[in-house]
């Protein structure tokens, strides 16, 4: 199978797939149908955990990857003051990003091209990491929630989602087509994804599986 950090990373997907998804996910009034349709999932729940961010008090260290378009920048609080690193291996989608925030106002967004598997960040850096639909697209997901555990603080959460199989024929389907494609990685199922918390040492809050889309909180001991 091909390598899909390849792919995300290259033109191809980084500019026609990211602006394509880029562009359905952040309109909520064309996410939710496509969501309903394609994964069976209620793209609610994905909005709500974005307010996640402002949920984190000031002078705390968040960090959003891969942060795609930077969808869950619209979870800060206005004037919130919080250090919020953005990290994604696609340049386009970091572009994006940049441009929202701009837009935003927030110029005080750190953004780094990173390889979520090796991330190149320090130890207990950070309060809050989201990982937004990115899971399912990576060769070696436990790997990367391994990383994701290393860099979070004591006490520090990670909230996310990830496409998992085993909901349905159509959902399997689409994953199988995806995965020759290259643009999803192995992946796994909701059980799967509860085994890379744990033995990433995270403890599971939270893992509700909407059609064939899980959404997680997990919390570093």
């Amino acid at each position: 199978m091909a390598d899909t950090r390849a792919a995300w990373s290259g033109w191809t997907l980084g500019k026609l797939g990211g602006a394509v998804y880029d562009f359905g996910v952040e309109r909520e009034w064309l996410a939710r149908p496509a969501g309903l349709a394609l994964w069976g999932t209620d793209i609610r729940l994905l909005f709500d955990s974005i307010r996640a961010v402002g949920e984190v008090p000031d002078g705390s260290a968040v960090l959003d990857i891969p942060c795609g378009g930077g969808l869950a920048l619209r979870g800060l609080r206005k004037g919130q003051r919080v250090r919020y690193v953005a990290a994604d291996i696609s340049p386009d989608m970091l572009e994006r990003a940049r441009r929202r925030a701009s837009v935003m106002g927030r110029d005080d967004v750190e953004f780094a091209q990173a390889n979520i598997e090796r991330m190149p960040l320090g130890d207990n850096e950070f309060d809050l990491c989201l990982s937004f639909n990115g899971l399912h697209c990576l060769p070696d997901p436990a790997a990367a929630v391994r990383e994701i555990s290393r860099c979070l603080a004591p006490g520090g959460r990670l909230v996310g989602s990830a496409v998992v199989r085993g909901v349905g024929r159509h959902q399997d389907n689409l994953i199988g087509a995806l995965r020759r494609a290259a643009v999803f990685g192995p992946g796994g199922t909701a059980e799967d994804l509860r085994d890379w918390l744990t033995g990433a040492g995270l403890r599971v809050n939270r893992l509700l599986r909407s059609g064939a889309v899980a959404y997680f909180t997990a919390t570093s001991d």
